[in-house]
């Protein structure tokens, strides 16, 4: 069992943990969804996800969009399903489904781009990799031609969360249950909310776990692509980490102003892997968003 993974399991269990919580009473959290009524919004602005992978284009952002609903029990939030098992004054632990954000590198329409991050249809879904040829007839060995793809997959598991003086705890563990690659991805996350007057700051800091048939399957090199790369680069498990940063400024019941900024340093075992040229990847987000 990876470390990684039994100091997520202790984790959570000393911390106890939850869900951005429902409530019957939102008046004053522009974070806060009320149990049984659907929350809508929409963020229109301007932002960039850089993408790590060589001869792909980075991912413009210009709209957001916001689904969410929460029942005494079941939730959908933002293309994730879920159950809560069990609820306390500072804990909330769920079943989970939600899907993976690795394939989002490869494909222009992936989920976690449509849901977290979308823009327009100006690229095309798939920025295949360019094959590398030297000026004469030999090619290079180590030239990778055309990318198999990497398909979109569904995860499953469980999450929980605290709440504390000293902010939240999220931590979570799920499987591939559509046996695309049948990996685990885990997840230790701490984030702090700072409101003040129309002002509200939050800041987090997280780690992402990801087995090695997870790095394999979307970083590893099929022989296909190049035999020299596929027998020279060995896939392992891999943490990554960011830090994320998103400012509010309430304008009005429906408006808000909106900032987004995350980092995320992209393990070795990953940044290694001859399909990237970057070891990290940076998100911004400027808007202006409407809450219906």
């Amino acid at each position: 069992m990876p470390l990684f993974f039994v100091l997520l399991l202790a984790a959570s269990l000393f911390f106890g943990v939850g869900v951005a919580k429902a409530s019957t009473n939102c008046e004053n959290n522009t974070d806060c969804i009320e149990v049984g009524r659907w929350d809508i919004g929409l963020a229109l602005g301007y932002g960039m996800k850089s993408n790590p992978l060589k001869d792909f284009d980075d991912i413009p952002i210009y709209a957001v969009p916001t689904l969410a609903y929460y029942g005494e029990s079941w939730f959908f939030d933002n293309g994730n399903i879920g159950y809560t098992l069990a609820e306390g004054e500072n804990f909330t632990i769920n079943l989970i489904t939600t899907f993976s954000n690795d394939s989002a590198f490869f494909h222009r329409w992936d989920p976690s781009n449509i849901f977290l991050l979308s823009g327009d249809n100006t690229q095309s879904a798939i920025a295949p990799m360019a094959s590398t040829m030297k000026a004469f007839d030999t090619p290079d060995e180590r030239a990778i031609g055309e990318l198999k793809n990497r398909n979109f997959t569904y995860l499953g598991g469980a999450e929980a969360f605290i709440y504390t003086r000293f902010g939240i705890v999220h931590a979570s563990l799920a499987h591939d249950i559509l046996d695309v690659h049948g990996g685990f991805e885990s997840r230790l996350k701490w984030f702090y909310n700072i409101p003040l007057d129309r002002w509200n700051f939050e800041f987090a800091a997280v780690l992402d776990w990801k087995s090695e048939e997870v790095v394999d399957y979307y970083y590893g090199v099929r022989p296909s692509e190049s035999f020299y790369w596929s027998q020279a680069y060995q896939a392992e498990s891999a943490l990554n980490k960011s830090i994320e940063f998103t400012g509010q400024y309430v304008l009005t019941k429906n408006w808000n102003l909106l900032l987004v900024a995350r980092y995320t340093d992209i393990a070795d075992e990953i940044a290694e892997s001859p399909l990237l040229d970057k070891g990290y990847t940076t998100t911004y987000f400027v808007s202006a968003a409407y809450r219906f």
